[in-house]
């Protein structure tokens, strides 16, 4: 498998099951998409942050059945059908709708290879703009989360590397400076343990740092 992004702001995903499994589905999505939670009972947790996030998450109390999930598909009109109960039968019926609808999906309780269209959804780490998505094939999900954490202190401040790298690099193609030049440059600068530091500081600090750094390569 090929691991890609895809923007889900102003879609909707389909969440089918509203355990524990949903709920972690769930509330990552809705930090981005509209969810919708279809199940016969919810994770207490995921009932306290629908009602303190209100519009993002719907939850709806009814027990899909692995004939009605092509209804639910065609009212919710999902980009994305996570199937997240501890039915086989519903999830299955749920893979199939979604497939057959040339929608999403992504199947809780399988691992290794899928058909297309089916997906995993990685665990995610996130500083700023830069986020790093890491996924055993479903094989080891405390794997997943383990590397997790040990990425997140790796790339504390990479956010702020990112929007200062933008920056210079906009700034630099504005003022003329030849494509191989700025490249050079900028790779320099994201490189550079004194813009690191700098970062830790303050941005104006590490603009600084970054400056020095691209003289020394647009000057030589």
């Amino acid at each position: 498998m090929i691991p890609l992004y895809h923007d889900l702001s102003e879609e909707t995903v389909l969440v089918v099951g509203g355990g524990a499994v949903g709920r972690r589905k769930a509330l990552g999505f809705a930090e981005e998409a509209r969810v919708v939670v279809v199940s016969p009972a919810f994770d207490d947790r995921l009932i306290e942050v629908a009602a303190e996030i209100g519009s993002s998450i719907e939850l709806i109390r009814a027990a899909p059945q692995a004939e009605s999930i092509p209804e639910w598909i065609d009212r919710v009109a999902p980009t994305l059908v996570v199937a997240s109960t501890d039915d086989p039968a519903v999830n299955a019926a749920a893979e199939a709708a979604a497939l057959d609808s040339g929608v999403l999906v992504n199947r809780t309780d399988v691992s290794g290879g899928r058909d297309p269209g089916s997906v995993v959804v990685p665990a995610t780490v996130a500083d700023g703009p830069v986020r790093v998505a890491i996924s055993t094939g479903g094989r080891s999900p405390a794997l997943s989360r383990a590397l997790r954490e040990r990425i997140g202190s790796e790339i504390e401040g990479a956010g702020a590397m990112a929007e200062l790298s933008g920056e210079l690099r906009e700034a630099l193609s504005k003022a003329g400076v030849d494509p191989e030049t700025r490249r050079e440059a900028i790779r320099r600068v994201v490189r550079s343990e004194g813009v690191w530091k700098g970062l830790q500081k303050g941005r104006s600090k590490a603009r600084i740092e970054a400056n020095n750094v691209i003289e020394e390569v647009v000057d030589r």
